[in-house]
């Protein structure tokens, strides 16, 4: 019984240490998900933990060396502060929340180009300024995050299909990099985002009612 006793309190001990080393990473997994909840709805309250969401892992990955990623959500938080507003008010004179888009063909098509265009800028500026051993991937998420991310903030609904794609993608490179926790976030991420283009879909087909 002792030796049991003597075993939970050395897991314990070692789970508590663990957390008040990662309680950073933690705390942005949780907000991470509050965000993702948020988008799933259509609530305007996501672009909040959005931010920060994405001020917290500014830092996590800044001590990771993703320094990509580092950049990616420095934008975030500059495109949740225009998301919010243009969700708030749009384009419209009614100044009544913006409703949800669908993609057209035509910025479908300029998207993937500028998207591919800022792929290869990130992966020259990581290979040649960076001590990144993951460059390739870290631009691809990279590039096609601001895609996404861009997409949300104008309420297009086919963003979560590129989300769908990078949140895959960047739950491996995230078990490479050992940050199991955002691992975690990224599996949720995926799945939800997979949720979250059904339920889009329904509000866009309401609308359109």
């Amino acid at each position: 019984m002792m030796l049991c006793s003597t075993h939970f309190s050395e897991l314990a001990g070692k789970m508590l240490g663990w957390f008040f080393t990662n309680y950073i990473e933690v705390i942005a997994t949780l907000t991470g998900l509050i965000y993702l909840v948020y988008s799933v709805k259509g609530a305007i309250l996501l672009w909040l933990f959005g931010i920060i969401t994405s001020l917290l892992y500014v830092y996590i990955f800044f001590r990771a060396a993703i320094y990509a990623d580092m950049g990616i959500n420095v934008y975030y938080v500059l495109i949740s502060i225009y998301g919010w507003f243009h969700w708030k008010y749009g384009t419209r004179e009614d100044k009544k929340e913006l409703p949800v888009q669908k993609l057209g063909i035509h910025t479908g098509i300029v998207l993937l180009l500028v998207s591919l265009l800022i792929f290869i800028l990130i992966a020259i500026v990581l290979d040649r300024f960076t001590d990144s051993d993951i460059v390739g991937w870290d631009a691809f998420t990279t590039a096609f995050s601001i895609t996404a991310t861009w997409m949300l903030a104008r309420k297009i609904k086919e963003h979560w299909l590129v989300w769908i794609v990078v949140d895959l993608v960047s739950a491996g490179l995230y078990i490479y990099k050992q940050l199991y926790p955002t691992v975690l976030l990224f599996v949720v991420y995926t799945t939800l985002a997979i949720v979250g283009y059904f339920s889009w879909q329904r509000i866009w087909r309401e609308q359109q009612t």
